[in-house]
């Protein structure tokens, strides 16, 4: 399974941005999703996560702002995001987690806000 993560860019606070996660294979539509961020100097952390079946998570943090969804035609995982900070200025990363609870990350797409 290889993972092509796209759509960051530069962005001012308070705009919005998409980015997208396109899977190859065939398991992507039996496996959960999840993006994460990592911002210089910190861990990456979880910022939306979406089931198999649709179910999605999100943490304090970007809750109200960011929404992530799957087109599982598509192989593909987007997450919308909102009402931009630049705290939220990181590299995001698309993870799929499989049915066999194996992890595949892809590469990265750098998201910069400007105050």
């Amino acid at each position: 399974v290889q993972l092509q993560a796209s759509g960051g860019g530069l962005v001012q606070a308070g705009g919005s941005l998409r980015v997208s996660c396109v899977a190859s294979g065939t398991i992507f539509s039996t496996s959960d999703m999840g993006w994460y961020r990592q911002a210089p100097g910190k861990q990456r952390e979880l910022v939306a996560a979406i089931t198999s079946g649709g179910s999605t998570n999100y943490p304090d943090s970007v809750k109200g702002r960011f929404t992530i969804s799957r087109d599982n035609a598509k192989n593909t995982v987007y997450l919308q995001m909102n009402s931009l900070k630049p705290e939220d200025t990181a590299v995001y990363y698309c993870r799929l987690r499989s049915s066999y609870s194996r992890n595949y990350w892809g590469q990265g797409t750098l998201v910069t806000v400007s105050s």
